[in-house]
């Protein structure tokens, strides 16, 4: 078993800042990497057990909440002080769930710096209510009590998700597919064939030590790597000759299979990895239009259009659902409809989304894409392909929004055959991060009108 890790005052304060950063910027990871670069712990040998000690946090962010609220009395932890909120669920996370890992280099004196940074953040009375609690904390043996804590601790999972997937694919192979949530994937990177080779970016990654390369036997533009890999200092990103993909979502795009001179409609594009892999199949000829209702988002689309070269693409800010009436009906030969979901299929690279998974989300969300498909479907010329792909595992957002179509004769599926599984409707396909190895995901290629 390894060491402890000697957690000094900077780790701590780097530690709340990123999960108090975690609850506004995602991904999670880019949290993390905000605040460690502000303490100075990015990059240094300080940075991978501080990372790990995150995740691990963020991994039992529901666990946490819940103790949050036993030993605060409040019904939500989200009625707390952002900064109380925090320093709580770093506490907490570090006291009960991460007692065989970490030390302290000095309690006393990082009970004193949080006391007094708590009492000047939010109210006087904190600070001395957090030195109480922490002397509880180093006592606190957690048990769980109720048959839905107990699956939530053991798969690290909200009970109701469990039991979702339980019914959907069996116990046996939803256990395995909740195991394969808590490894930690390779980061996969996808090469921007106008600006480089795959070759070139192998042999640049090979010169940065970066540990088992290998290229996607799925996407032969996606390289798989293990990290740590610094993208805030790489050339390759600030350069747009690489973009942050997983091979499924990649994988995305080529079965739209756009070309050269297409007019191709994204609805719900923003953050653009899709989009920009798009305007590279089609060499930078035809047009895209790309529908998103989020400005930040938007705003990252655009630096990553500028910086990989794509000038075809033509951006809308506002709702999928509207783009008929704003580009016309029956013109786009191939149309992406990529929704927001619940994204559980990634979340092996996302673990504090977990959390944020909700049931009674789900059939909003089903409703919203339901009406999106049936928006690109109204776009799509006769004849033309349309592409509905989620990052869901949940079937409400995924062939149950496709049969929903098919009943109403708005669209007929184009078979896919390959090269993952195949999904619970016959010509859709499946990613299962268990099985694949990738972010989970669901495809269904649609053309327009009634199968008879």
């Amino acid at each position: 078993m390894k060491e402890p890790y000697n957690l000094r005052w900077v780790d701590v304060a780097a530690l709340i800042d990123a999960v108090k950063l975690a609850e506004s910027i995602k991904p999670s990871q880019q949290a993390k990497r905000t605040a460690f670069k502000k303490y100075g712990i990015l990059g240094t040998r300080h940075d991978p057990p501080l990372t790990a000690i995150f995740y691990n946090i963020m991994l039992r962010l529901g666990l946490i909440d819940n103790l949050i609220k036993e030993f605060s009395g409040v019904l939500s932890p989200l009625l707390l002080d952002s900064n109380l909120r925090a320093t709580l669920r770093v506490f907490i996370g570090l006291m009960v769930f991460s007692k065989e890992r970490v030390k302290f280099e000095d309690l006393n004196k990082i009970k004193n710096k949080v006391a007094q940074y708590l009492s000047e953040s939010s109210h006087p009375f904190t600070g001395m209510w957090f030195w109480d609690l922490i002397d509880k904390l180093t006592k606190y043996e957690y048990t769980p009590r109720t048959p839905e804590e107990e699956l939530t601790l053991k798969y690290l999972l909200p009970a109701w998700y469990v039991k979702k997937m339980r019914e959907l694919i069996g116990e046996e192979e939803a256990a395995k597919l909740f195991e394969s949530f808590l490894k930690t994937p390779k980061i996969s990177v996808r090469v921007n064939t106008l600006k480089a080779s795959v070759d070139e970016i192998l042999k640049e990654l090979k010169e940065s030590k970066v540990r088992d390369l290998e290229i996607s036997q799925i996407v032969p533009t996606v390289i798989k790597f293990k990290g740590p890999y610094n993208f805030d200092k790489s050339s390759l990103v600030r350069e747009g000759k690489i973009i942050i993909q997983d091979e499924s979502a990649a994988l995305a795009a080529i079965l739209l299979d756009p070309k050269p001179g297409h007019v191709v409609v994204d609805l719900a594009a923003a953050p653009g990895g899709k989009t920009e892999f798009i305007g590279e199949l089609m060499r930078n000829e035809g047009i895209i239009y790309a529908f998103d209702v989020n400005h930040k988002r938007i705003k990252r689309m655009q630096k990553l259009l500028e910086k990989t070269g794509i000038t075809i693409v033509k951006i809308y800010e506002g709702d999928g659902r509207g783009a008929p009436k704003i580009i016309g009906e029956n013109l786009a030969d191939r149309v992406l409809v990529d929704p927001p979901c619940s994204s559980d299929g990634t979340l092996m690279k996302n673990h504090d989304l977990r959390w944020r998974l909700m049931e009674d989300e789900v059939p909003k969300l089903a409703q919203l894409q339901y009406e999106l498909l049936l928006a690109g479907l109204k776009i799509l010329k006769p004849g033309g392909y349309l592409l509905y792909s989620t990052c869901s595992l949940l079937k409400e957002e995924n062939e149950d929004v496709i049969l929903r179509v098919i009943k109403k004769k708005k669209g007929r599926i184009i078979p896919i055959r390959g090269p993952y599984d195949e999904g619970f409707i016959e010509g859709t396909m499946r990613v299962w991060p268990h099985k694949h190895n990738t972010t989970g995901f669901f495809y269904a290629l649609l053309t327009k009108g009634d199968a008879t």
